[in-house]
């Protein structure tokens, strides 16, 4: 059944809204949980009174950070029922999963052992109470494993075999979706960014506190910890990120291709350093990509596949084939794919008039096409490219603002450690400045990951258009702006309660 664009537009954009808003609460918890689980280690060990009023600050707003996050988090799981049943039918049976096992296993978890982090100052003994801390980390980010682990399989399908009595796909091997190269390299390269997040977040409100000559101790005690915590999810996240490109480059081409503007294929390729795209570079013309740029020569290549003369496919490449290296056209895929469209209606048909001979035939005619049915679903070639300049412009951002947060806290970690820290005001204000940056990289993250396997719900499986529900556009309207406002009240909200507590500081209630 295909759907009103109309439709499929609202759809989507109801979705982007709520993981765009969803995403800025869950890396401040996947961060903030393990920065108070090392510090509640040192009140532990150290007996210092001061490590447990630090540690009870940041525990506090976490909980702020935590209760709001569940709203956004609750909603975007239900939208897979309302929004995108078709998608659910399809892959339910493997999609619906690992999200069950974060709820039964990973959520349980952490939500229980919260309580008695928060309240159970006082209540249980030292080590139970640290114990709990750490079990929250390790629960909440193990929630953001099994989430990832669905996203990832989005990105590359494996251990499944569809079904061509039911037309959905069932899960054959549970262990190859779960150990899904893509998936792991996103869980790891994702929950490592909410971990640099939270460390600028604490670095940032730390230097405020020294910029305003209050709760000195505090606040250097703070910022070696963040510092620290935040230098090494730095340069974990550079090779995550390495490996993640690596696997963006061996299943998705396209993605790659579009997050660097790159449009004839070659061997040696760079990585554009700082560029601007040329806005009137059409598919399969000869105007130039980009009206200026920098490059790192053969770091693409390296980048995506571990070979500095490696060929790194274009666009153009993959759109129209690419007979040396053995690419197939996006127009031969979409036959191909309208072949197995037209087999599987007819294996049905034939089906339900007993016609078995008939049937088997068209069973093989199915089979031998089924690897590009997605493709049959496409009316025009450059459907299968994603939007070039969104993507591009998210990842160089992305990585930009990743380059600049090594440095941060390169330099905070060693004014603290020299005692120097109050006397450089001009770190201070950066490290209040960049707290927002940090949440700007997060988001642009994001958006190159989802936007860059557009028009894909599945990736070369089930084009979006075709995996969204059946009801009103104006439904999906009305509901898109009821959560706009919804989720706009609760980070206001979340902003406020912040600012109020951070404002009392650590000696407060």
């Amino acid at each position: 059944m295909e759907h009103s664009d109309l439709l499929v537009d609202w759809s989507r954009a109801q979705f982007a809204l709520t993981a765009l808003y969803h995403w800025i609460f869950v890396p401040l918890t996947l961060g903030l949980t393990f920065i108070v689980a090392i510090m509640e280690s040192i009140y532990v060990k150290t007996g210092d009174q001061k490590w447990k009023t630090t540690t009870k600050y940041w525990m506090g707003l976490l909980a702020i950070n935590f209760a709001i996050g569940l709203a956004t988090g609750i909603i975007m799981e239900f939208e897979f029922g309302t929004n995108w049943s078709n998608y659910s039918w399809i892959v339910g049976d493997i999609f619906g999963a690992p999200l069950a096992i974060e709820g039964l296993m990973a959520f349980f978890m952490e939500s229980t052992f919260f309580a008695v982090m928060f309240f159970g100052w006082n209540k249980v003994s030292k080590k139970m109470h640290l114990t709990s801390t750490w079990l929250v980390a390790i629960g909440s980010n193990l929630s953001a494993l099994w989430i990832l682990l669905a996203n990832g399989w989005m990105q590359h399908p494996v251990g499944m075999h569809f079904n061509p009595d039911t037309a959905r796909n069932e899960m054959e091997n549970f262990w190859e979706v779960i150990f899904n190269p893509n998936g792991v390299s996103k869980f790891l390269h994702t929950v490592s960014s909410g971990y640099v997040l939270a460390s600028l977040f604490v670095l940032g409100i730390s230097a405020w506190y020294l910029l305003k000559k209050r709760d000195i101790q505090f606040a250097r005690r703070s910022i070696l910890v963040a510092a620290s915590f935040g230098l090494l999810s730095s340069l974990y996240l550079v090779t995550t990120g390495d490996e993640s490109a690596h696997q963006v480059a061996l299943t998705q081409p396209m993605k790659l291709a579009s997050m660097e503007g790159l449009y004839d294929g070659e061997k040696r390729a760079g990585i554009v350093a700082v560029g601007l795209l040329n806005e009137s570079k059409k598919i399969g013309d000869d105007t130039e990509s980009f009206l200026f740029s920098f490059e790192i020569p053969g770091a693409l290549s390296f980048l995506g596949y571990h070979d500095m003369n490696a060929f790194v496919p274009g666009i153009d490449d993959l759109v129209y084939g690419n007979k040396e290296h053995n690419i197939i056209s996006i127009s031969d895929k979409m036959l191909q794919g309208k072949l197995a469209l037209k087999a599987l209606r007819e294996y049905k048909d034939y089906k339900k008039e007993h016609n078995m001979p008939a049937a088997t035939k068209a069973l093989k005619v199915f089979e031998a096409n089924q690897k590009y049915m997605g493709y049959g679903y496409l009316k025009n070639p450059k459907d299968a490219v994603p939007d070039v300049s969104l993507s591009f412009y998210s990842f160089h951002t992305m990585v930009g603002l990743g380059t600049w947060f090594i440095l941060l806290f390169i330099l905070a970690l060693y004014y603290v450690m020299t005692n120097e820290i109050e006397k450089k005001k001009w770190l201070l204000y950066l490290a209040v400045a960049t707290i927002p940056l940090g949440y700007v990289a997060q988001e642009c993250g994001w958006i190159t990951a989802e936007v860059g396997r557009q028009p894909w719900a599945i990736q070369d499986m089930l084009p979006v258009g075709m995996a969204t529900s059946n009801v009103a556009a104006t439904s999906v309207m009305i509901t898109f702006w009821l959560f706009a406002v919804l989720f706009t009240a609760l980070l206001i909200a979340e902003a406020k309660i912040m600012l109020k507590q951070i404002k009392i500081g650590p000696e407060g209630d």
